[in-house]
């Protein structure tokens, strides 16, 4: 099969179902990359589901359900592909009723991706997201800080908190290394699915990791950065706002041979 897919409740979503979604922006999702029919951190996603459909619904569909539409939509496509499960309630947004209802999964499947190739140089931005642990839409934010950065000539935007910490990027989680160690920068954000992947993997390698506070002012000192999302366990920087950081291909080596350590499953 060849054929990318949009399921509701694991069937065929049809115009009438979607219509009322278009604008809708109070659900929440994980996205990642299927390979051979397979995924990593198959684990991590249920959870992430679960967790966030219970913050902002009270309630989550059970592993179960989900694991078996994620099938479907995987049968109905070609072996390599991306894909998108969005968690939402069919009472919409912009009201206190029907806070009983039971969520819904609208899933998307499209053409396999990467990333971009990099080095990356990211732009400084003043902000924080609301509810940072929820992979949630609707997010206008992200994208009006990627689109103010590549008009100042940057790639992409890094977000620094009220406390002057990096934390994370607009669609990605940031990663650093001091030569010895893995630091992971300490903060309200997103944890993403590919960096509890490369946690989980570099602690069975033996790779030191520590987290901690990173601010502007503690770049010069360190020996590489990266991005991380469900494209990619590491894309180098090499600016991040006026700082140079050194690309570590090595870094990034160790980072896609952790994910790589990570087995494929099937849902």
């Amino acid at each position: 099969m060849t054929a990318f897919v949009v399921h509701r409740n694991g069937r065929a979503a049809t115009a009438e179902e979607l219509a009322p979604l278009a604008f809708s922006g109070y659900a929440h999702f994980t996205a990642l990359q299927v390979r051979g029919g397979r995924v990593r951190g198959l684990d991590l996603h249920l959870e992430r589901l679960r967790s966030a459909s219970e913050v902002l619904f009270g309630r989550a569909v059970p592993d179960a359900r989900v694991r078996s539409w994620l099938r479907a939509a995987l049968e109905a496509g070609p072996a390599d592909l991306s894909l998108t499960a969005t968690v939402y309630s069919p009472a919409g947004e912009f009201t206190a009723s029907g806070a009983d209802a039971e969520p819904e999964v609208l899933i998307r499947t499209g053409p396999p991706s990467s990333g971009p190739d990099g080095p990356l140089a990211l732009a400084t931005v003043e902000y924080e997201r609301v509810l940072p642990a929820v992979k949630h839409v609707g997010e206008v934010a992200k994208t009006y800080f990627l689109r103010q950065a590549v008009s100042r000539g940057f790639d992409d935007a890094a977000f620094v908190d009220r406390r002057g910490r990096l934390t994370e990027g607009t669609i990605w989680n940031l990663a650093f290394w001091d030569g010895t160690a893995v630091v992971w920068p300490e903060g309200a954000m997103l944890a993403g699915t590919t960096m509890g992947i490369v946690r989980r993997q570099l602690d069975r390698l033996g790779v030191p990791q520590r987290t901690k506070e990173v601010t502007p002012a503690d770049l010069p000192a360190l020996a590489g950065a990266v991005v991380m999302n469900s494209w990619t366990p590491g894309v180098a920087v090499r600016r991040i706002g006026t700082v140079s950081v050194p690309e570590a291909p090595s870094f990034v080596e160790l980072l896609h041979r952790a994910y790589q350590a990570e087995a494929l499953t099937s849902p």
